[in-house]
């Protein structure tokens, strides 16, 4: 669990309470269901018109890296890559057979493969660089859709406000009912400006820094993958190794 982002959502909300009840306003006020309707349901409307249903799916599953971020696998990979080194180098690439069998990142799987198939170093560069693409194209399509959603909140909270507005302006003969309609109005765009910066802009990045982590370490795996497949000296492994672990 990453606590620092559960404390960051939860600061966030005890903010915006707190500023409440010092201004001497009461919680019950924020709680508008037509205005989150509006915000929440408009917004997710303007979403899925822009977004397949496929990319979708993909951004939803991976918001729980917001509070459970895949684990750092640095160590673990470097171990990896000295073993498939030395493996490599002292009993010919066809031992590397069963480290690709025990692989459980699809990516590894492949490459070792190809490694131990005996595909040409350049091909093979080239083949994992286009998975490489591919999964950074998918990833980041996801995360754009978390974009799309801090951009249309807070319009879709100003169409709130306008409706709620409306609403007054067609009661302004029953003072009864004008409470209502005002209260539509300023909670819509609470409810859009705060959605967008205190939730869709913070996870859109979180899960930019994570994309991008997976995509430099596949990154420096193809290029781990080609060093063996070229018999290249372990030296020249030992120094991806090293930016694998010294990158900030």
């Amino acid at each position: 669990m990453d606590w620092t982002s559960v404390a960051g959502l939860l600061l966030a909300l005890a903010g915006l309470l707190t500023g409440q009840y010092l201004e001497g306003g009461k919680f019950q006020s924020l709680v508008q269901p037509a205005a989150f309707a509006i915000v929440v349901v408009g917004t997710l409307g303007a979403v899925l018109l822009q977004t397949e249903l496929k990319t979708l799916r993909r951004s939803l599953r991976m918001l729980r890296w917001v509070f459970r971020p895949p684990a750092n696998r640095r160590q673990e990979l470097a171990r990896d890559i000295a073993a498939w080194s030395l493996s490599a180098r002292r009993d010919g690439l066809l031992s590397l057979e069963r480290a690709m069998k025990d692989a459980r990142d699809p990516f590894i799987q492949k490459g070792l493969r190809l490694v131990v198939d005996g595909i040409h170093p350049d091909k093979l560069r080239a083949i994992l660089e286009v998975d490489v693409a591919a999964h950074e194209f998918a990833e980041r399509q996801a995360v754009r859709t978390w974009e799309a959603a801090a951009g249309y909140s807070p319009t879709v909270g100003i169409i709130g406000a306008v409706l709620g507005l409306i609403h007054v302006m067609e009661n302004l003969g029953e003072p009864a009912k004008l409470g209502g309609g005002i209260a539509v109005a300023f909670v819509s765009t609470v409810y859009g400006v705060g959605l967008a910066n205190l939730f869709y802009y913070p996870v859109a990045n979180k899960l930019k820094a994570i994309v991008n982590e997976q995509v430099t370490q596949y990154d420096i795996l193809t290029e781990v993958f080609y060093d063996i497949a070229s018999g290249d000296h372990s030296r020249v492994i030992e120094e991806r190794v090293g930016s694998l672990l010294n990158r900030p």
